[in-house]
């Protein structure tokens, strides 16, 4: 087996693992895709190398269940929604300034946010990659008043209060309504998906031809681009209902 061939059998054996864990199709589809860059970065060419065997890792991966935890105030608006890679860091800072703070990230990936509509303030988030252990990261940014608010895979967010760096400017004024959206996906995660399914149906027609049964190759490939395609139409379909949500 080729290094192209095992990456394609691990990633398609991880993320059996973690659908299988309960995870939506559209974050499977995400989290193999940055641990693919992630992987291409590094420069390692066996994933199971870097990472491990696939169904120890999916565990590993799998968020705990959400806990009961809510605000003690019943006045604290609370708020749940996702993003990819991409697209996530802007947003935390475009809703930070609206007064939005992550309290957790949830099973299905998505940020737990709150804010008290009677005294808002002002938030700061920031992202880090720690594929080696969180303690090191954490060390480092708590003197600057950076506390962790979730973790996924091998991202992990930070956030602290805009007052700590800007004092009274950093006050609230006058809140903006919560937004309607509960799903921020950017073009780039599209492309990246598209991408995706078009290596992925390439590996599979490259293994089938090899195989030399044409009938198994066909099934295989028609098998391997209606698997590959669930995770955009499971998206296209989240966009729609919270479109349609919004008339």
């Amino acid at each position: 087996m080729t290094p192209r061939e095992a990456q394609t059998a691990y990633w398609a054996e991880l993320s059996g693992h973690l659908r299988s864990h309960g995870l939506p199709a559209e974050h499977v589809t995400a989290t193999v895709a940055d641990l693919a860059a992630h992987l291409a970065e590094s420069g390692a060419a066996d994933p199971a190398d870097e990472f491990g065997p696939a169904e120890e890792f999916a565990r590993q991966l799998a968020p705990e269940p959400a806990d009961a935890r809510t605000p003690a105030d019943e006045r604290v608006e609370t708020w749940r929604w996702t993003a990819d890679t991409y697209a996530d860091e802007a947003l935390l800072d475009r809703f930070g300034d609206e007064g939005w703070e992550v309290e957790r990230i949830d099973a299905l990936g998505r940020f737990v946010s709150h804010r008290d509509p009677e005294s808002p303030q002002r938030w700061e988030y920031r992202r880090e990659l720690v594929t080696r252990g969180r303690a090191a990261v954490d060390a480092k940014l708590a003197p600057e008043g950076w506390e962790l608010c979730g973790t996924w895979v091998v991202y992990a967010w930070y956030k602290r209060p805009k007052a700590a760096t800007q004092g009274p400017a950093a006050k609230l004024d006058a809140p903006p309504p919560a937004p309607q959206r509960h799903a921020f996906f950017s073009r780039r995660f599209y492309v990246t998906t598209a991408v995706a399914v078009l290596c992925l149906a390439a590996a599979a027609l490259a293994l089938s031809l090899r195989d030399g049964d044409a009938g198994t190759g066909a099934g295989f490939v028609t098998g391997a681009l209606v698997g590959a395609a669930v995770p955009v139409l499971a998206i296209w379909a989240l966009l729609a209902l919270n479109k349609r949500g919004r008339h």
